[in-house]
């Protein structure tokens, strides 16, 4: 069979599952161009070069480009592309391999090849050090060049995109309640993220009868279709999420298949980093009530007037935000207008001009001369500034970038599409915690070629069963600085971290900085004496109920209150926590949907895991992960660290959203996060009280929420019980954690109690591995219990190892005395049970 039956094959059976063929593979671009030069077939080829194939710097466009190259430079003549027509298709290829090309097109001695280059050159972005070679040839007295460097001085890559409109007409699709991001992108569909026609057609299925149906048949009113619901985007950082819903209601991008921007999505509340991974997409992202809108509405936008209309009569006001959104949209995303405003200020700069005036500058608040919370310090750093105020505009360095396995895909793609061929980060990691358990081929394929992807661009990845990312990313932060990640618990418990989708995620990685308009910050403060039977995730516990109690935070998701959503949590009051114990307080910020979190700790603690990091990252070295120059260099900064030992505090005056006082002597018995929000916090005694379900058929202890003391706890309790009435999972974070665990003869525990011993790694966690029993009521270490993520109906309770333990044995939520009863076996032990890993103090420490 011969590559058009083949193909013609691939179109049938992706038409059979509603999506577009696959972009074409570097092979597959060979035989196209074989065709055109022979003549044969040469409209459909054409079509197929010229849309079909992936931009940036992917495998096939590098073929793409250096044919047309040969073409645009006449070294090979083609009848169906003219040397001006290859250009203007090079020009469609947004930078990377195509950027060369166009340069020496612009020195061509043919003036319809140079005219062609500077039309394309002044609509490329992603120029990155070639912008050197057009300055070169500026200065050399090139006109050609001179003219694309007036192009990107002018801005004309902007200006000529149309403004956002005055008044925009759409189609309500509105799904009421909480619509979280495990609804737009189904955790067990991950593995097709990267395909984001095929992962579209999942949105919504576990939540709706036909949501695809339903929005085909809302376009034919004739207007593009709003997404609308009262809470959006709670949860994960899924950019997934965003490409699903813009397949679903955005526009195509010319020469980028298989992929949409635009779209408009309306929310009473809309998650922060869903708001921000929309606006770094090209969408239009607006919170105003939505009470009045519902299913099949017409609404008139008007976005500079800030109201929202239907059948004339205005049913919601509302603020842009941020104020430059316009630009962001009209330019593409924030993205790609943060690359065009560097370049058109670097042009200007060698033309000798002022500063541009075409932009909107973002609002910056005013000075209150009030002193900076520690967030505020950490973030000023990395910005070479004292502090930053709330709501100020700033592009932080990124010091540390993280990347899981069913976004990496998608965030390789991302990088391909900013033609980048180097980090820019000073580390950035690749996981692969999500997948390793139960590989579909897809993710075996990705296990074998994504590694090397990551480590020649001088990242450093990781391997398949190594374990979650963030026990391996926490281990490689430098204190007080700044990162991000593309998983919503990319939270550090030294240092400070953003999370984002995985656009953002790449454009920090390649630039290494990234956006952010600086959130507020509300303090938890706790303070007294931590009680008999009491843990750290009862304290992350306490946090929503103590929020709850004052009126900050509502379980109800209609004109829901959240005094944490968007903002930075700020946790203090614990100073001699070990670093493990402080990420199970940052690593549940995600779970109050805050921007970002700091804890604030003495220095002992923190000397004394970068001590042991240390070891670990030499160990890796020698094990022969690379790329092994970037974790030589984190092993320096943090030997450099450890000799001038200096940690940012907050000042006396700094000013907070709100300060949530935590009295730990009050806090008595566990608490708990009930079925099926994490919002939903009680105590053992107000959970016995109520008329949830006790019964419990599943116990889950693993995540990136536990270490290895929690297990520990677990074997201790399990000790001389024999087999437990439930099904209970075990799931260590790391293998480090494993080999510890199994030369402690915990392991021996586990078998004896009956367990399932999994891989380190997620999971059930995500809901895209294995998966508890349709129905069946859990207990969970985990991180989030939203509806169907642990299994298909499953009601999940999450807290500590401890009380898992105990549910595990009783097959029922205890009551408060036999919780403590049954925890008596971990008393008098606790040095030795919550010891933490300590690699330096392992006599030659190997990593297996």
């Amino acid at each position: 069979m011969g590559f058009r039956e083949e193909y013609a094959a691939h179109v049938a059976e992706r038409e059979a599952l509603g999506v577009p063929p696959l972009p074409l593979t570097a092979e597959q671009t060979v035989e196209v161009i074989e065709f055109i030069k022979t003549g044969e077939f040469v409209e459909e080829m054409l079509d197929l070069l010229e849309n079909r194939v992936s931009p940036g710097v992917d495998d096939a466009a590098y073929v793409k480009a250096a044919f047309l190259n040969e073409v645009a430079s006449e070294e090979h003549h083609v009848a169906a592309i003219s040397p001006e027509e290859a250009v203007r298709m090079l020009g469609m290829m947004l930078g990377g391999y195509n950027v060369k090309p166009l340069v020496n097109a612009l020195s061509s001695k043919n003036e319809k090849v140079v005219e062609a280059a500077v039309k394309a050159l002044s609509h490329t972005l992603l120029v990155y050090d070639a912008f050197n070679d057009v300055e070169e040839l500026h200065k050399a007295g090139n006109a050609a060049a001179t003219k694309v460097m007036e192009s990107w001085a002018k801005a004309e890559w902007f200006e000529d995109k149309k403004p956002l409109p005055e008044k925009i007409t759409v189609t309500v699709f509105k799904v009421p309640g909480e619509t979280n991001t495990d609804d737009l992108s189904p955790a067990s569909e991950a593995f097709t993220r990267s395909d984001i026609p095929l992962h579209a057609n999942s949105m919504l299925t576990a939540k709706m009868d036909d949501p695809i149906g339903t929005i085909k048949k809302l376009k034919e009113k004739g207007h593009p279709v709003a997404y609308v619901g009262d809470v959006v985007g709670t949860g994960s950082s899924r950019k997934s999420g965003i490409n699903s819903v813009q397949w679903h209601m955005g526009e195509d991008i010319p020469g980028v298949p298989n992929k949409r921007t635009g779209g408009v999505i309306l929310g009473g509340i809309i998650a922060p980093i869903f708001f921000a991974t929309a606006e770094d997409s090209g969408a239009l992202p607006l919170e105003l009530d939505v009470t009045k809108m519902e299913m099949g509405d017409v609404i008139d936008i008007y976005p500079y007037k800030g109201e929202a209309h239907k059948n004339g009569e205005c049913i919601a006001t509302f603020s842009l935000r941020p104020n430059t959104i316009t630009d962001e949209v009209r330019a593409g995303g924030r993205i790609p207008l943060i690359i065009g405003r560097g370049l058109t200020s670097k042009a200007r700069a060698t033309l000798g001009m002022g500063p541009a005036d075409m932009f909107l500058t973002a609002d910056q608040p005013a000075d209150t001369g009030k002193g900076y919370t520690l967030a505020q310090k950490m973030v000023g750093k990395a910005c070479g500034l004292d502090g930053v105020r709330p709501g100020m505009y700033c592009e932080p360095e990124m010091s540390t970038v993280g990347s899981q396995d069913t976004t990496g895909p998608m965030t390789r793609d991302e990088i391909k599409e900013l033609a980048a061929l180097g980090f820019n980060a000073d580390l950035v990691l690749q996981s692969f915690c999500h997948t390793a358990a139960y590989p579909k081929p897809s993710d075996v394929k990705m296990h074998h070629t994504l590694p090397d992807f990551i480590a020649n661009r001088s990242g450093v990845a990781l391997r398949p069963g190594d374990g979650v990312i963030h026990s391996w990313l926490n281990r490689m932060v430098l204190p007080d600085t700044v990162g991000t990640g593309a998983d919503s618990h990319t939270r550090f418990p030294i240092g400070i971290s953003f999370p984002g989708g995985s656009g953002i995620v790449a454009f920090a990685a390649v630039t290494g900085s990234m956006p952010l308009t600086m959130p507020e910050s509300v303090l938890v403060r706790f303070k007294g004496e931590m009680q008999p039977g009491i843990t750290l995730r009862d304290l992350v516990n306490a946090i929503p109920h103590k929020a709850i109690k004052e009126g900050l935070l509502t379980v109800e998701k209609k004109g829901k209150k959240n005094i944490f959503a968007g903002r930075i949590l700020e946790i203090e009051g614990l100073p001699d926590l070990k670093a493990e114990q402080a990420f199970e307080l940052s690593d549940a910020s995600a779970e109050r949907s805050a921007a970002a979190c700091t804890v604030r700790l003495n220095k002992e603690p923190v000397i004394e895991y970068l001590k042991s990091n240390i070891v670990l990252l030499e160990s890796m070295i020698e094990a022969g992960y690379e790329d092994h120059r970037t974790l030589s260099r984190r092993i320096t900064k943090m030997e450099e660290w450890i000799k001038n030992p200096e940690l940012m505090e907050p000042d006396a005056d700094a000013e907070y959203a709100a300060v949530i006082e935590i009295d730990l002597n009050e806090i008595t018995e566990p608490i708990l996060a009930c079925p099926n929000d994490p919002d939903d916090v009680a105590t053992l005694s107000e959970v016995l009280a109520s008329d949830r379900p006790t019964k419990i058929d599943e116990v889950f202890v693993g995540s990136c929420m536990t270490n290895i003391g929690h297990y520990r706890a677990l074997g201790e309790v399990l000790k001389g019980e024999g087999a437990v009435p439930t099904r209970l999972w075990v799931c260590p974070p790391t293998k480090m954690d494993e080999k510890q665990l199994t030369e402690e003869g915990y392991y021996a525990l586990y078998g004896a109690a009956g367990a399932r011993t999994e891989i380190p790694g997620c999971s059930l966690c995500m809901g895209n591995q294995a998966r508890v029993a349709d129905n069946a009521i859990v207990f969970s270490t985990s991180t989030r219990n939203f509806d169907n993520r642990l299994g298909k109906g499953a009601q999940v309770y999450l807290g500590s190892a401890e009380l898992a333990a105990v549910c595990s044995l009783l097959g029922k939520i205890p009551t408060k005395e036999e919780y403590l009863e049954l925890t008596k076996k971990i008393q008098g032990k606790e040095e030795d049970i919550y010891k933490y890993l300590n690699f330096n103090l392992i006599p030659d420490y190997k990593l297996n």
